[in-house]
Formats: C-alpha cells, sequence, structure tokens
C-alpha cells in the first residue's frame, strides 16, 4: 500500500512539474511574439500575446489549486515539500513574465495608435537583443527545472548580469535619441518601459533558476552574489 501511494505520488509530482514547463513554454513564446510585434509595429500580434496572457493566468490558478490538493492529501516532507513551495513560487515568477509580455504589447498598441512611425529612428534592434538574452535566460531556467540541474541554474544566475548591462547601455541610447530629436520623447520614453519589462524578464528567469537550488541543495540562495552562491551550492 506504502509503495503504491508513494508512486502516485510521484505521478502527480510528476504531471505538476510537465504542466509547468507546458506554463514556461507558453510565457518563453509570448514574450518573443510581444517584441516580434514591436519589431513589426503589430497590432495583430500584440492582440494575440494579450490573449494568451488569459490563459497563462487560468494555467497560474489550476496548478496553485492542484499544488494545494497535493499538500493537503500527502502532508509532503522534506525535498518533496521543498519541490512543491518552489514550484508555488516558480509558476508565479512565470506568470508576472507574462504579464510583462502583455505590458510590452499593450505598448505596442498604444504606439501605433498614436501614429508613431516604425521609420523614426528607434534602437529596436538593441530591444531585440535584450529580448534575445532574456528568453534564453528563461529558457535555460525551465531546462534546469527539468533536470533540476543545480549547475546551469547558477549559470542562469551569473548571466543575468548581462541583461543588466544590456539595459543600461540601451538606456544611455535612448536619452541620446531624445536630446537627438524630441520628437522621439514619447515614444521612447514607451521604450524605455518595454526595456525595463524585458530585464525583468531576466530577474524572473533567476528567481527560478533560485528556486532550483532550493529544490536540490535545501539552501536559500536568494539576494547573494553570484560567487557567493557558488560556494553554496558546492
Amino acid at each position: 500500500m506504502d509503495k503504491h501511494l508513494s508512486s502516485q505520488f510521484d505521478a502527480e509530482l510528476s504531471g505538476i512539474s510537465t504542466r509547468v514547463l507546458e506554463m514556461g513554454g507558453l510565457v518563453e513564446a509570448q514574450v518573443a511574439q510581444a517584441v516580434q510585434a514591436l519589431t513589426l509595429f503589430s497590432t495583430d500580434i500584440a492582440t494575440q500575446v494579450i490573449r494568451i496572457e488569459e490563459r497563462v493566468n487560468q494555467m497560474e490558478m489550476e496548478i496553485d489549486r492542484d499544488l494545494s490538493s497535493i499538500i493537503a492529501r500527502r502532508q509532503p516532507t522534506a525535498r518533496d515539500l521543498r519541490l512543491l513551495i518552489a514550484i508555488s513560487k516558480t509558476i508565479g515568477n512565470l506568470e508576472r513574465v507574462g504579464d510583462e509580455a502583455a505590458r510590452i504589447a499593450r505598448t505596442v498598441q498604444g504606439l501605433v495608435s498614436t501614429g508613431v512611425s516604425s521609420r523614426l529612428r528607434f534602437p529596436v534592434g538593441d530591444v531585440s537583443h535584450e529580448a534575445s538574452l532574456a528568453t534564453n535566460l528563461l529558457r535555460k531556467s525551465l531546462d534546469a527545472f527539468a533536470r533540476l540541474d543545480t549547475n546551469q541554474a547558477l549559470e542562469v544566475i551569473r548571466q543575468d548580469n548581462e541583461i543588466d548591462r544590456e539595459f543600461d547601455g540601451l538606456m544611455r541610447k535612448l536619452i541620446t535619441y531624445m536630446m537627438e530629436d524630441p520628437r522621439t520623447i514619447s515614444a521612447a520614453i514607451d521604450l524605455v518601459f518595454v526595456a525595463k519589462a524585458i530585464e525583468r524578464v531576466g530577474d524572473h528567469a533567476k528567481n527560478l533558476a533560485e528556486q532550483i537550488i532550493y529544490i536540490v541543495k535545501g539552501t536559500d540562495v536568494r539576494h547573494n552574489p553570484p560567487d557567493a552562491v557558488a560556494d553554496m551550492v558546492k
């Protein structure tokens, strides 16, 4: 009987983990589509991104409900409990990634509605590069989650600084554009918010990586620099 219950519990954990990865893939695609909407100044693509947000929100609630049910029925301990707690925090981070993608999409809708021309000189390529770094980081975090790979999780934590540097460089460019051409001020400010949203995607990917280390090692590494985290996971 105990073995049967254990097998059922393992199956439930596996099912939950699979749905987390599915949710992660959905928000990763959502961010990529949001940036594509910006690059093409496409309200159609922006609308698709906003529609996906509803599905992401629904997935978060469904997984959260099932987590509560598992904890109540199984009363897990040690690593299993850490896994469930970490999954709860992980889906919260993924939902917020979806929020950032929807925020970018709504910004695109606003830019198009105000008649901003895609021919105006904007560093959209730099925004796309920052987004590529962020989505790659998110993908690495999800892959590390699938394999509970603390080494890859640590790599994600280290690489988050690269997105921060990219964001700082983009800010300097946008300030220069606004100084050189006052016509760009309103749209450039919108791009500041887009760049910040992308930077937050990187932050959430880092948060996911920290949860992976918590699952495997039982160590809370939040608010520590990468080198300190490396020492903690040895």
